[in-house]
C-alpha cells in the first residue's frame, strides 16, 4: 500500500460482495451465541474450532467468506498468528476479533496485525451487528481494484518536512547518475516508492522497472528467480525461466530486503554488480545484463556484515550512494499532508462518499500518534475510517486503534463498558472504544485545534496541536515551546524525566527554557 503515496485518481462502484461469516472460537458456548447473533441479523454461518482450518479455508483461491469473526485465544494457533499469516498471505477479508483477555494491549496488537475491528466478550447482538456491517462495507471497498499509480517522480511524492526533502534532493542526484543506491529505513516508510521516483527520473525512465522481494522468496527458488534457469536444469524444471536481471536488462531492478539474501546468492549478486553479467542456473555461459540496481533494506547492513550474514565485499559494491529514508514518528510534519492525500485518494474511490474534511481534534491525534508501522499504518488507519465514516468529516471517534496507543488518551464519551449480555460481568479491562456512526451534526462546527480537544491526558491539561485553526502545520518553535511547557506540567517539573521523555540532554533542556522564557517552576508563566 505504501506504493499509493503517489498521487492517483479513479472512482468506481463498489462490488457486491458475500454475507457468509466464518466464526472461529474453541469455545462452543461462544460460537452458538455468535451464530445467534449473526443469525438475527441475516448473515449466513460457517462454524470453525481452530485456527489452523480457519487459515487453510481463507487461502483458498475461490472462497465465498465475507468477513472472519475471530477469538484471539485459542489452542494451537491462535488469533493473532492466524492474523499475521492472512496478512503475508495477501488476504483482503476483513477480520473482526474478539477477545476476554489482555484489554486494550492485546486489541492493538490484533489491529496492527490487520484486524478490521474487535469486540469485547460477552457482545452484545447489537454490537456485533454494528461491526459486521461495517467489515461488510469494507469488504466491498476492498472488491474495487484501486487506480493505478501514476509513477511521475519526485514531485508525486507527498512530504513537508526537511527530512524528506533531503531524501528527495538526494534521489535527484542519484537519478542523474546510474551508480549503485541503497535505500534504508524501516518497514512501511516508503522506499519503494523513492526507488520508482529516482527510475521515473532517470534516463531509464521508459525502461522496465521489475521489484524483487528478496524476504519473499523461498531460500531454494532464489538464484533460479533472480538468475533464471534453463529447461532441465533441476528437477521440475519443465521451461526456461529468464530471471528478475534478465527482465529487468536496459532498466532498473528493485532488491526489496536485500539483507535477506543467502549468502550462496550473495556471491553471484557480487559477480553481477562488479562485471554487469549473469549466471542462468542449468546455463555454461554467462550473460551481459545492463541494469542499474536500486537495494533497500530495513536491518543495519553493516550490524549484518560484522555478524557474518551478509558479505563485506559485497556490501560495499552495493552501498555506493545510501539514502535513509526516515520513519515517520521523526518527520511528524508529514502526517497532515498525508493524511488529506490518503483521505482524497480513499473517499474517492468510494462510490458517491463525499468526505470533505478531517475534523482538527482528529488531525491532532494522528499527529500525535508515533505510527510504528510508519505510511502503512497511517494509511490503513485512514482508509478504515472513511470505510466508518457516514458523515462529510472524519472525526476523533472513526481511529479508536490509534488513541488506544496513545498513553493517557481517553474519549470523554467512551469510557464505559460495553454492553454486557443478560446475566453476564464484563472483565474491569474491557473497554469499549468502539467507533459510532462517524455522523457529523450538519450545526456542528469543527473543534479548533487552538481550543481545548475532545481528548486529556489523565493530568486533564489539552494534548499538543500540530495544526493551526486553518488545518495548517504550525511553526515548528511554536509546537516545540509548547511542547516543553506541557512536558514540564506532565512531570511536574521533573527535569531529569522531562529531558529524558523529551529526548534531549537536560543542559539543552535548560538552554531551551531561557530561549522561550519559561519558568520551570511555572511553566504557564514566563521566566523572571
Amino acid at each position: 500500500m505504501t506504493k499509493s503515496l503517489l498521487r492517483a485518481t479513479g472512482n468506481e462502484e463498489t462490488r457486491s460482495v458475500s454475507k457468509r461469516i466464518l466464526i472461529v472460537d474453541d469455545d462452543p458456548v461462544q460460537r452458538r451465541l455468535l451464530k445467534a447473533a449473526a443469525e438475527k441479523a441475516g448473515y449466513e454461518i460457517e462454524l470453525l474450532t481452530e485456527g489452523r482450518s480457519a487459515l487453510a479455508r481463507l487461502i483458498e483461491p475461490d472462497h465465498d467468506i465475507g468477513v472472519v469473526v475471530l477469538d484471539l485465544m485459542m489452542p494451537e494457533m491462535g488469533g493473532l498468528e492466524v492474523l499475521e499469516r492472512l496478512s503475508a498471505a495477501g488476504s483482503t477479508v476483513p477480520v473482526v476479533v474478539q477477545t476476554g483477555q489482555g484489554g486494550i494491549e492485546t486489541v492493538v496488537q490484533a489491529m496492527r496485525a490487520g484486524a478490521f475491528d474487535f469486540v469485547v466478550k460477552p457482545v452484545s447482538p447489537e454490537r456485533l451487528a454494528l461491526a459486521l456491517g461495517n467489515a461488510l462495507k469494507a469488504a466491498r471497498i476492498n472488491s474495487i481494484p484501486v487506480p493505478a499509480i501514476r509513477h511521475t517522480g519526485f514531485q508525486g511524492i507527498v512530504a513537508a518536512s526537511p527530512a524528506m526533502e533531503r531524501v528527495i534532493s538526494l534521489g535527484k542526484r542519484a537519478a542523474a547518475s546510474t551508480i549503485p543506491v541503497v535505500l534504508e529505513g524501516e518497514s512501511g516508510v516508503g522506499k519503494e516508492m523513492v526507488a520508482h521516483a529516482i527510475q521515473s527520473e532517470s534516463t531509464r525512465r521508459n525502461k522496465p522497472f521489475v521489484t524483487v522481494n528478496c524476504g519473499a522468496i523461498p531460500e531454494n527458488l532464489v538464484e533460479s528467480i533472480l538468475f533464471g534457469h534453463e529447461k532441465g536444469a533441476f528437477t521440475g524444471a519443465t521451461e526456461r525461466h529468464a530471471g528478475k536481471f534478465t527482465e529487468a536488462d536496459g532498466g532498473t531492478l528493485f532488491l526489496d530486503e536485500v539483507g535477506e539474501l543467502p549468502l550462496e546468492v550473495q556471491v553471484k549478486l557480487l559477480r553481477a554488480v562488479q562485471l554487469g553479467e549473469i549466471e542462468t542456473v542449468g546455463s555454461r555461459l554467462p550473460k551481459k545484463v545492463d541494469i542499474r540496481l536500486i537495494s533497500a533494506t530495513n536491518k543495519d547492513l553493516i550490524e549484518e556484515v560484522k555478524a557474518g550474514r551478509f558479505r563485506e565485499d559485497l556490501y560495499y559494491r552495493l552501498n555506493v550512494f545510501p539514502i535513509h529514508v526516515p520513519a515517520l514518528r521523526k518527520r511528524k510534519e508529514d502526517i497532515p499532508q498525508l493524511v488529506r492525500h490518503f483521505t482524497e485518494r480513499y473517499a474517492g474511490v468510494i462510490g458517491g462518499k463525499r468526505i470533505r474534511s478531517i475534523a482538527p481534534d482528529a488531525m491532532a491525534l494522528l499527529t500525535a500518534h508515533d505510527w510504528p508501522g510508519n505510511i502503512r499504518e497511517l494509511e490503513n488507519a485512514i482508509h478504515r475510517a472513511i470505510v466508518l465514516c457516514d458523515g462529510e468529516m472524519l472525526t476523533t471517534d472513526l481511529f479508536p486503534q490509534i488513541a488506544a496507543q496513545i498513553p493517557g488518551y481517553r474519549f470523554e464519551e467512551a469510557d464505559r463498558m460495553e454492553d454486557a449480555a443478560p446475566g453476564s460481568r464484563q472483565t474491569p479491562d474491557a473497554v469499549d472504544l468502539t467507533p459510532n456512526d462517524g455522523t457529523a451534526s450538519p450545526d456542528a462546527a469543527p473543534v479548533s485545534p487552538m481550543d481545548e480537544p475532545n481528548f486529556h491526558v489523565e493530568t486533564g491539561m489539552p494534548a499538543v496541536n500540530a495544526v493551526t485553526a486553518e488545518g495548517e502545520v504550525r511553526r515548528l518553535a511554536e509546537v516545540e515551546e509548547e511542547l516543553i511547557r506541557f512536558a514540564l506540567s506532565f512531570y511536574r517539573g521533573q527535569m531529569s524525566e522531562v529531558a529524558r521523555r523529551l529526548g534531549i540532554g537536560r543542559s539543552t533542556l535548560y538552554r531551551k527554557l531561557k530561549d522561550y522564557a519559561i519558568n520551570p517552576d511555572d511553566p504557564d508563566r514566563e521566566a523572571a
